[in-house]
């Protein structure tokens, strides 16, 4: 296919470093320019699963992740494409401070490094609640430090009075960086947090549905919307091929009949990536979502069962209370069916999670700790299964709170390396596989294919 010029209008929302609210104007922006009737196409910078929930939320439209780690540099301008086909402009929001990506990898995932794959300019959130004239040397250098990285105006955060404003602003004109919002503190914005970051909108509808409404408010009036939009379409044209599911999986099934796939959805299992889905239809699959805390079977006829991430172990007792989903989980792969977990899933499909039953079907107990696990994984399949086959290179990340004892199983899922030292983890078998390892299956489309190769009617 012959690429073609993309004009979407774009911006990336960053800042010096957590904290400072990105999530809070980006999501602002995105309600309040949607409100204005605009069709806003949203995106997260790195391997955030809460994030896009929020912005999905406020755009009425699906939330999409960057990740140049996960996918490749080379998938990042066209997944771009593909995720904002349709949309009047693209709000694409950062992760962490606005060079920090991958530990020791230089600018490897950072939103410095998407910024520039897309050519986008940049919009630079700072907290002022501490500052004044120091602004204008924070944000010099971070300009300074990257000169491809067009940091091109500054929203102020948590200014405290007018005249603090005034003091911000009059610093920042003396470096030729426009201030094109200034937002104070208000409690009606507030988002519980939880050990990983925002409280997903699955679990809270009602009150995220509120807290969204009131940032698109309060940007309404804090921010000067008409300079953000006229900062969008200062981007230049991308000459990109937009990213497509069937062409990234090849020749599907044939005349074969179509296999059913459920997948684990609802407050339990929020995390998941919105290309994964499309990959597995693309390659000939029916998608089933089920909610594993309200429906006491799987979906009918189906061939394989995918359960993502989540917090399953703040609804242990209510998974637990469900057996008749649990034994029929039990009965699926006693069965045969094909099976792919991750993290959450990985807990479910254990003995017991925080002493409360789980499925069985893999011969582990986990427990939550106060210890955290986090990271981006470079690993190798250690052996065959329905998701990849033995050697199978891929690059994942890993975030829990919890611990699975055993760590793997014989046979593992993956061998990867950490702080020097050699990892085997997860469960896998020739109809299963269970990690703690998130992938993002645009970055390996081979596992979506791979899995609906492998299933049948169970």
């Amino acid at each position: 296919m012959t690429s073609s010029p993309l004009t979407v209008p774009r911006v990336v929302i960053a800042a010096p470093a957590s904290g400072h609210g990105k999530t809070t104007i980006a999501t602002g922006i995105i309600k309040a320019l949607t409100g204005r009737g605009f069709t806003v196409a949203p995106f997260k910078v790195g391997p955030d699963y809460i994030d896009p929930g929020y912005h999905s939320l406020a755009a009425g439209r699906t939330g999409r992740n960057l990740d140049p780690y996960l996918v490749g540099t080379e998938r990042i301008a066209p997944l771009f494409a593909h995720g904002a086909a349709g949309a009047d402009l693209a709000v694409i929001e950062g992760v962490m401070g606005l060079y920090d990506g991958a530990t020791g990898e230089g600018e490897l995932a950072s939103t410095a490094q998407v910024a520039k794959l897309l050519d986008a300019p940049v919009l630079f959130v700072v907290d002022a609640a501490a500052q004044g004239r120091s602004v204008a040397a924070l944000v010099h250098g971070f300009r300074a430090f990257d000169p491809a990285v067009r940091i091109a105006g500054v929203i102020l955060n948590r200014v405290g009075s007018e005249n603090h404003r005034n003091i911000l602003t009059e610093a920042l004109d003396e470096l030729g960086v426009p201030v094109l919002g200034a937002l104070r503190r208000d409690a009606a914005v507030a988002n519980p947090s939880r050990h990983l970051g925002l409280v997903p909108v699955a679990e809270r509808r009602a009150e995220s549905v509120a807290a969204v409404d009131a940032l698109g408010a309060l940007v309404d009036v804090g921010v000067q919307l008409d300079e953000v939009y006229r900062l969008a379409r200062s981007a230049p044209p991308l000459d990109v091929v937009a990213w497509d599911a069937a062409e990234e999986i090849g020749r599907g099934r044939g005349a074969r009949p179509r296999p059913r796939i459920a997948i684990a959805s609802g407050p339990a299992f929020t995390f998941s990536y919105a290309e994964n889905a499309e990959l597995l239809a693309a390659a000939g699959a029916e998608v089933c979502p089920f909610d594993p805390l309200h429906d006491e079977a799987l979906p009918e006829r189906i061939g394989g069962l995918v359960i993502g991430g989540g917090f399953p172990e703040v609804y242990a007792p209510e998974l637990a209370a469900n057996d008749a989903l649990r034994e029929n989980v039990s009965e699926f792969a006693r069965l045969g069916g094909a099976i792919a977990a991750e993290c959450a899933g990985l807990l479910y499909l254990g003995k017991s999670l925080d002493g409360l039953p789980m499925c069985g079907v893999v011969d582990a107990e986990a427990v939550m700790t106060d210890r955290l696990t986090l990271g981006y994984r470079h690993a190798v399949a250690a052996s065959e299964s329905v998701l990849a086959a033995a050697g199978t290179r891929v690059s994942g990340h890993e975030f829990h709170r919890t611990v699975v004892s055993p760590s793997a199983g014989s046979p593992p899922a993956w061998h990867w390396r950490r702080n020097g030292g050699a990892v085997t983890e997860g469960f896998a078998g020739s109809r299963i596989h269970a990690s703690y390892l998130h992938l993002h299956w645009a970055g390996a489309p081979s596992i979506a294919r791979r899995l609906v190769e492998s299933c049948g009617v169970v």
